[in-house]
């Protein structure tokens, strides 16, 4: 299960061991400001909360500005955080958070020198600003009223008076620099639910209502739905309910769980007075994409994969089952295992009996698993996907079964031969004539048919032009590949005479169906070369060009590819008449079909596969201006040795590249994604976009792709998404915070100054 992880305040003035004499206490006028390098603060007038800047990431330049407890009987480390401005929002080590005079707050980014964010209220006449003693910040006008205040804009956390309306959430801390999938939601009928993305609810409270209900957190313990009239309609209490507890909270935890929180003085720590899902494992994808939720030999909720081979490269727990089984495939049972689709999750339920249910699946070629409830109510849930989440317990009824291709039996090398039937010996020596004879004709025959052969192979290698049989004959599902002589390389490219590429050669096959064969050069020796040509050429997607055949011959090393009519992705962004072509439309779909290859080989081959070299000319258009990916699997056939981490970044980096490449039709990713990125923080991120698009443009849809592009192209690599969280981003499926500066990478003032007095001595 995905550990809890807490963020709590690095305070400048703890770390330096005194306090500061800045402090603003109660109100904070016009003008104030607060920044990391002056290590000052806004506190409520009780002392209890306080508002200032922490550190947030394992970086130790990055922080963000919010408001967490501050009472002196709270230890720094339990300090929590109940409020962050800009939804978690990261900025540079010189950054500073104000009132201006015109009665805005803004928080300003150093590392970008621009506002990352602010509370849009300069046209609001405010005055004032206040921390009340209840953790609310609050602007105020000369008469009083409240402009603008923190208890309206929740991130992951109620405190005790703070409501939560309708269509109003409440979303889980992020893991690894991207959004949860969890969230706390009013909907429009008045309940509470927790939601796994947008379609799985898995918990529930409140009845149906067409009054405008909100929730709110009491200061005794109990979590209420209100009417209009604020009049309570249902109610949830914690353990300590009514008990004289000064500091409560209520917190949509990073495993999915929402959680009510009590500070006990005799322990000094935060307790858990009552969370909405008992059983951690009824928490939708506890566990992600690591496998399926049981309880270890503690008692404690722990994550297990059963289907996962031990020979599989790749961390996630996908299913086994892909299309294609040459043998055929067959069911595994998995025994008190109840198991949901994910990505997307969408199960299909039909009534069936356990058999039936069974052979659904199994006769379904897109079917990967399907459970059974076996509890009476005959449901049958098939799956498509080999991402799937689940729980699995010895009190379940249920049963799953998962598909896989079933392994062909191997010949028994140890089991003996049968000898053969003793022949007869035939003891009579007489002269045969006749025997004679037949000896004679055949050997005759024999030697002919040699002759005959040898010839015919000489015609046909000196007319191999005219003869070979044509590849269109190939069966298109085979996955053998056609072995050329260096001759014939020759003779289907005109002697290299047509050169379309690096290196790259158009060619004609007997059958006129053209190719694309590229020179490797490379230097591994002939039987590592065929063997990872075999490799690459095993690969199949419809979003990959096809191997067609190989040479290996002598010191010549070539590679057989399909032929993309449309040429190169490059020549449509330069050419300012093709790039019209290119529509916004297709420039997201280029992109999502390059994400999903990715994905695919980094996650979904037998063993991961890395690109290696991706960028605009390595992305080829067919006929339709379909995106098909090139020259994959390089590093194999070169025989480099690349660890999996370490590759699978670096194609995520390109492809963050390429990405702002495709959005403002400029391949100078250096020129261009600073400009890029101070737009898109402002707000202004139609300015990116390529002017020759003339197509409409969704802005949603590109503030998404702006933003995981950003994400991809992070310095530290840590911060990277993986490409299936990618693809799910611009599916829509996936939230996606605004990320931080990916190419400004400050470095803390000792190393700065450390670096400085080397370079000088």
């Amino acid at each position: 299960m995905v550990k809890q992880v807490e963020f709590w305040f690095l305070w400048i003035y703890l770390a330096t061991g005194y306090l500061l004499s800045s402090t603003v206490v109660s109100e904070v006028p016009l003008g104030s400001k607060i920044s990391v390098e002056d290590n000052n603060f806004w506190v409520s007038s009780d002392g209890d909360f306080a508002l200032g800047f922490y550190n947030c990431s394992p970086q130790s330049f990055q922080y963000s500005v919010g408001i967490r407890f501050n009472s002196n009987s709270i230890p720094a480390n339990e300090q929590k955080v109940v409020w962050v401005a800009g939804a978690d929002l990261m900025v540079g080590n010189k950054s500073y958070f104000q009132l201006t005079q015109e009665g805005e707050l803004i928080l300003f980014d150093s590392s970008l020198s621009t506002i990352a964010w602010s509370s849009k209220t300069s046209q609001s006449a405010v005055v004032s600003a206040v921390l009340n003693d209840d953790g609310n910040f609050i602007l105020l006008t000369d008469k009083g009223y409240k402009v603008w205040q923190s208890f309206d804009k929740p991130s992951n956390t109620l405190l005790p008076g703070q409501k939560l309306l309708v269509f109003e959430t409440l979303r889980a801390q992020k893991v690894n620099s991207m959004s949860s999938y969890y969230s706390l939601y009013m909907n429009e009928s008045g309940q509470l639910q927790l939601r796994w993305e947008t379609d799985i609810k898995y918990w529930t409270f409140g009845r149906i209502s067409n009054s405008n209900v909100s929730a709110v957190l009491t200061a005794n313990g109990a979590l209420l739905l209100l009417n209009e009239n604020s009049k309570p309609i249902d109610s949830l209490f914690g353990d300590d309910h009514s008990e004289n507890v000064k500091f409560r909270f209520l917190r949509l935890d990073t495993d999915g769980n929402l959680r009510m929180y009590s500070w006990r003085e005799a322990s000094a720590s935060w307790i858990a007075v009552w969370q909405a899902v008992d059983n951690q494992c009824d928490v939708f994808a506890t566990c992600g994409d690591y496998g399926i939720c049981s309880f270890n030999s503690s008692g404690l909720p722990d994550c297990v994969c059963p289907f996962k081979s031990a020979s599989a490269s790749f961390s996630k727990c996908l299913l086994p089952y892909q299309q294609g089984c040459k043998s055929g495939s067959i069911m595994v049972s998995y025994e008190h295992t109840f198991l949901h689709e994910m990505y997307p999750a969408n199960d299909s339920v039909v009534l069936s009996s356990l058999q039936q249910c069974k052979d659904l699946c199994l006769k379904d070629p897109l079917c990967t698993a399907v459970t059974f409830s076996n509890d009476g109510s005959a449901k049958c849930l098939l799956k498509t996907s080999r991402y799937v989440t689940g729980y699995t317990d010895p009190s379940l009824t249920s049963v799953s079964f998962v598909k896989k291709c079933s392994d062909p039996i191997a010949v028994d090398p140890i089991r003996p031969r049968p000898s053969p039937a003793p022949i007869p010996v035939n003891k009579s020596y007489r002269f045969c004539i006749p025997c004679l004879a037949g000896a004679a004709s055949g050997t005759f025959v024999t030697v002919l048919g040699i002759q005959l052969a040898v010839g015919f192979y000489i015609y046909r290698r000196r007319n191999w032009i005219w003869k070979r049989p044509a590849l269109t004959c190939k069966d298109p599902y085979s996955k053998s590949l056609v072995v050329f002589s260096f001759m014939e390389i020759e003779e289907v490219t005109g002697n290299f005479k047509h050169q379309i590429g690096p290196k790259v050669y158009k060619g004609m096959l007997p059958n006129r169906q053209p190719v694309a064969i590229k020179d490797v050069e490379a230097t591994v020796a002939e039987r590592k070369f065929r063997a990872a040509v075999l490799r690459v050429g095993s690969i199949h997607h419809k979003n990959l060009i096809r191997l067609e055949g190989y040479c290996c011959e002598s010191i010549h090393r070539h590679l057989v590819y399909e032929y993309a009519k449309n040429g190169s992705l490059e020549k449509y962004i330069e050419d300012p008449e093709l790039s019209k072509r290119l529509t916004w439309k297709k420039r997201m779909e280029v992109c999502l079909s390059v994400a999903k290859t990715l994905s695919y080989l980094h996650s979904e081959c037998r063993e991961f596969i890395s690109h290696g070299n991706l960028k605009c000319e390595n992305i080829l258009l067919d006929e339709n201006l379909d995106a098909k990916v090139s020259e994959f699997g390089l590093s194999i056939i070169h025989g480099e040795a690349l660890s999996p981490d370490t590759s699978a970044e670096r194609d995520v980096e390109d492809f963050g590249k390429l990405v702002i490449a495709l959005v403002s039709g400029c391949r100078d990713h250096q020129s261009v994604s600073k400009w890029a990125y101070n737009e898109m923080i402002v707000g202004q991120v139609e300015k990116v976009v390529d002017k020759r698009i003339k197509s409409e443009v969704s802005l949603e849809e590109l503030n998404r792709v702006m933003r995981i592009a950003f994400w991809c192209l992070q310095s530290d690599e840590r911060l990277r998404p993986s490409m299936g969280e990618v693809v799910k981003v611009l599916e829509g499926t996936l939230t996606v915070d605004p990320p931080p500066p990916p190419f400004s990478r400050e470095r803390p003032l000792e190393e700065e100054e450390s670096s400085r007095s080397g370079s000088e001595s």
